[in-house]
């Protein structure tokens, strides 16, 4: 089974599903494939706002509401609106070269930039500050093959895939908070953030917008019928900080384990594991 997530670094509804995706490419395990499609949310060819402050007022605002569906940390203010996608899916594409804890990390932190310190990483220069003390992250190889043709090339495809929404999304209009029909664009149409396809022996179903654990199981289900039971025991509140190195609240029901580092926002706090409070730009000064 093939999982395809739909997603960009800096969208607030993708922010805001981190947790269920986790649990569920936890519950998958090694029975399915995932591949990362970066949508690109704000595109390289936009008009600049005419007012920024009042642009970034007014996302913060965006933000902060759909905070309040996740229940996914914010940022008291959001300092500008990120000027494009295209550089944080071009680093984040590219972390993939060096395997996927490292590129797992960088998508958090690139995340963690805009959506708890309120400065997008949308630049080389801010995106060499978000990544600054990842674990296993060659810096210098990224930098490179962020700015190398072929993983442009990857990410030109990825816009381009967004862009080409199935039908059975095209029109969806379905109860709130975010159904996840196509969105219209002045080409057509693209797929809504985050948004899943599952392909598997019996199929494919599409799975779009804010959904619960069990929604998207139910399409695993459905499109791989022979899908191994998922496995009964969750990771401890620890064991799930020492992997992921931050959480937010709704990972941890039970709230968090000793020695997390919390970093407080209005939307809740992140939990930071030791190691990574001892290295994480959002506890330096701005």
């Amino acid at each position: 089974m093939e999982v395809v997530e739909f997603t960009d670094p800096f969208c607030p509804w993708a922010w805001g599903s981190e947790p269920v995706l986790r649990a569920l490419r936890r519950s998958l395990g090694g029975a399915a494939a995932h591949r990362r499609v970066f949508g690109i949310l704000f595109d390289e060819d936009e008009e600049p706002a005419p007012d920024p402050d009042a642009e970034a007022a007014w996302y913060g605002e965006f933000v902060a509401r759909v905070s309040g569906h996740t229940g996914a940390p914010r940022p008291a203010r959001l300092r500008w609106v990120a000027a494009s996608s295209w550089p944080a899916s071009l680093a984040a594409a590219a972390a993939e070269a060096q395997g996927p804890r490292v590129a797992e990390r960088v998508l958090r932190r690139l995340r963690e930039s805009m959506f708890v310190r309120g400065e997008p990483a949308d630049t080389p220069e801010r995106i060499a500050a978000a990544l600054r003390g990842v674990p296993g992250l060659d810096a210098a190889a990224l930098a490179a093959a962020a700015a190398s043709a072929p993983v442009r090339e990857r990410v030109a495809r990825d816009r381009a895939e967004t862009r080409a929404p199935r039908p059975e999304v095209v029109g969806l209009r379905g109860p709130g908070p975010h159904p996840g029909g196509a969105k219209e664009i002045a080409a057509g149409h693209r797929y809504a953030l985050p948004t899943l396809l599952f392909r598997g022996p019996a199929g494919c179903r599409v799975v779009p917008g804010w959904r619960t654990a069990a929604e998207y199981l139910a399409a695993a289900r459905a499109v791989c019928p022979q899908l191994p039971a998922a496995p009964d025991d969750r990771p401890s509140a620890a064991e799930l900080l020492r992997r992921h190195r931050s959480l937010t609240a709704p990972e941890l029901p039970d709230g968090p384990p000793p020695g997390a580092v919390a970093v407080e926002t209005p939307g809740g706090p992140l939990h930071l594991s030791p190691e990574e409070a001892a290295v994480s730009p959002l506890l330096s000064a701005s």
